[in-house]
């Protein structure tokens, strides 16, 4: 049983606690189960039915999307839609009030079922987000969500809430009317309790009445004008935001558009029609499987180390106090773990300080914190320009300056001044970690920590081992990643780890592409054109080309000429024209950017290289780059490669992930395609490696 009810005194209970799981779905069991509650219930002269959750801080986390992944057919699609939209109408149709009690998530069917209760209480508790995130799994709400939703909070907040998949909190919950009453945990039902005798007084009134909107919000919510504008501006920015490649937002502004002012049940079945025409596409299919991959880095656990328990973590020293040692501060602080910064001088100090300061102030623009939030955490970050305070650090991060010799002398350092259990990471981002190691005190302490930048919107964190690295130290570091909100990868020492190992073959290619005649403009065109978030040479401007290339040649000494850095990269490095922190680099970035002259006029003339040839270059030298990490076991599956691409780089999620993307081309195209761009250019960078060739001669793909 997952479902469970009880009477007393003419009070009625829905309970959901679904066994052995850690949070509740509406999955069909379970609702075959409610719907029989309601059924039994329908009849009865009950005072008020109370729906609630017995886990602890979930209510509902939403369909069970198992069950929609496995959608083939747009008729069942439809009618698994329209078999929650029946039980959602049963409750919104009870002759007494429902009042849904939310101590948690409720998310996506869990959000549906509390807007179908004409009654929402939620607590202060921060663990609360509710929403409907359907558009981020490529399918529309498909249990009554595009209908009620609007209806209950007016139309932009419906729109903006469903379109831009973001669950709220509960503060935002009640101002916006999806609340009717906020409590505290503590004592809940008490509070309940007051709550049903109050609407006992008058069952029809409404707690929560939004209120009327005046002048032009009255235009956009009630002229049909109106909210043609708010229709018409809605979806040109979801065009900006998704260039097109998702079409599930653009189909929830169609549902509501159409049904605004149906009745309910042909409202409904517009809905389910389009859930079920969004839920059999492979769009929708990679984005559950990316979901699933998510969840799972999330969550990510060591097999066999179950001994190991992981060292609690509390306070942190940051070494270094530029861009990424500012920010690697502000997360600590902002996780609630004491940071010490340290640098060369004050002036350093204060530099990173700033940097600290600045991500707060952004989210004090953005209403996502409060000064009084913002003085307290930036009070937990603390500067210093000798090692004072790092001996009761449980964790020091070294974020200095990219060159061995400084790093393995700060390690020496820092060794000597650590607590015996302290672990000491670096956030380098491509050299040894093993080699760092061997310049500490203790190299089963050392374990490689590596940020993306900015820190603090960045959701990857690739955790680097070397053959010394403790169990204990894994561990710790894993849960202190999870901690810090960042989604693990757990990564082998290896020249340039994973990301930037594929990332900078991708950039390389971009240059050699543009070594043979193209243009900066078109190549970063072709590269956002396949869906990813910006082209390579826009990417090497934010980077900064001299990263750029001391990481080539770092990669180029480790694994050779493949990654020797393409011409027009070694043209332009001495120009110092160097990107954003230079203010030129293939760019001109000012007020508006535009390309520089002085680096397109370095370009050869030659044939353009088409779009169909650069994009596969580009694509292909990344996934041939993912399958050599595997034959190299620097990563320990197809999984690690594809979310490390999503979430470091941004490759598109409707594509599944990298690998995910090589398996629909086809592994038998792909080394055909890989062989003749080999005989092409006769430079080793296009030749298929032994894991895709051993995929091929078993007939397999990279997933099974």
């Amino acid at each position: 049983m997952s479902v469970f009810y009880k009477e007393e005194a003419n009070i009625g209970t829905i309970t959901f606690d679904q066994p052995d799981a850690k949070v509740n779905v509406l999955n069909a069991a379970t609702l075959v189960m409610l719907d029989k509650i309601l059924d039994e219930i329908k009849g009865k002269t009950l005072k008020v039915l109370i729906i609630q959750s017995a886990k602890k801080d979930i209510f509902i986390a939403g369909a069970d999307i198992k069950e929609i992944e496995n959608i083939t057919e747009e008729g069942d699609g439809k009618a698994k839609a329209q078999a929650g939209q029946r039980v959602m109408d049963k409750i919104e149709d009870l002759s007494f009030p429902t009042v849904a009690v939310i101590d948690g998530v409720a998310l996506g069917g869990g959000c549906e079922l509390a807007l179908a209760c004409r009654y929402r209480i939620l607590t202060f508790n921060d663990r609360i987000r509710i929403g409907l995130p359907e558009v981020n799994l490529g399918f529309v709400p498909g249990f009554g969500g595009t209908y009620r939703l609007p209806r209950l909070l007016g139309l932009q907040q419906g729109l903006k809430m469903i379109v831009s998949a973001t669950p709220i909190n509960s503060t935002a919950a009640f101002k916006c009317g999806l609340a009717d009453r906020l409590y505290p945990s503590v004592g809940l039902s008490e509070r309940v309790r007051e709550f049903v005798e109050e609407i006992l007084v008058q069952p029809d009134k409404r707690i929560f009445k939004r209120p009327d909107p005046k002048g032009f919000q009255a235009f956009l919510e009630k002229n049909p004008m109106g909210q043609m504008v708010v229709y018409k501006e809605t979806i040109k920015s979801i065009q900006k935001a998704t260039k097109g490649f998702y079409p599930s937002p653009l189909k929830a502004v169609e549902v509501i558009r159409k049904t605004l002012y149906l009745p309910r049940e042909q409202a409904l079945d517009i809905e389910s029609s389009a859930f079920a025409q969004l839920a059999i596409t492979p769009i929708s299919k990679n984005l559950v499987k990316v979901f699933y991959l998510s969840e799972k880095y999330k969550k990510l656990t060591i097999p066999g180390a179950e001994a190991a328990k992981p060292m609690p973590i509390t306070k942190g020293a940051v070494i270094g106090a530029g861009i990424m040692g500012g920010g690697i501060a502000q997360l600590l602080s902002d996780r609630g773990v004491w940071a010490r910064l340290k640098d060369i001088n004050q002036d350093a100090i204060a530099k990173g300080l700033k940097a600290a300061y600045d991500v707060y102030a952004q989210a004090m623009k953005r209403k996502r914190a409060r000064p009084y939030e913002v003085t307290a955490k930036m009070a937990m970050i603390s500067g210093t320009v000798d090692y004072s305070g790092f001996a009761d650090a449980d964790i020091a991060i070294e974020a200095v300056v990219e060159n061995m010799d400084v790093k393995k002398k700060v390690f020496a350092e820092v060794s000597n001044v650590l607590s015996s259990t302290a672990i000491l990471a670096s956030n380098t981002s491509s050299l040894s970690v093993t080699e760092m190691a061997r310049a500490s005190k203790d190299p089963s302490r050392v374990i490689g920590f590596h940020f993306f930048n900015p820190v603090h919107r960045m959701p990857l964190i690739e955790i680097i081992t070397t053959e010394f690295t403790s169990q204990q130290t894994l561990v710790s570091t894993l849960e202190f990643a999870k901690k810090l909100g960042k989604t693990p990868v757990i990564v082998k020492d290896a020249p340039g780890f994973l990301v930037n190992r594929i990332l900078l073959g991708y950039i390389n290619e971009a240059g050699r592409i543009l070594d043979e005649g193209g243009s900066i403009v078109d190549i970063d065109r072709f590269a956002t054109n396949f869906g990813l978030p910006m082209g390579p040479f826009t990417l090497s401007d934010e980077v900064g080309l001299d990263v750029g290339v001391k990481v080539l040649h770092i990669l180029e000494s480790g694994l050779g000429p493949r990654f020797k850095p393409a011409k027009i990269f070694d043209d332009v490095l001495p120009k110092k024209l160097l990107g954003k922190k230079s203010g030129k680099g293939f760019y001109i970035h000012g007020k508006e950017r535009v390309v520089n002259p002085e680096v397109q006029a370095l370009v050869k003339a030659g044939d353009k290289v088409p779009e169909q040839e650069a994009i596969q270059r580009m694509i292909y030298v990344m996934i041939n780059e993912g399958a050599m990490i595997l034959q190299e076991k620097v990563v320990d599956s197809p999984d690690t490669v594809d979310i490390g691409m999503i979430m470091g780089t941004g490759f598109p999620p409707f594509r599944g992930g990298l690998l995910r993307y090589a398996d629909s081309i086809g592994i038998d195209q792909l080394v055909d395609d890989l062989e003749k761009l080999e005989a092409r250019f006769k430079d080793g960078r296009f030749k298929p490696c032994a894991y895709i060739l051993d995929l091929k001669s078993h007939g397999k793909k990279f997933y099974t």
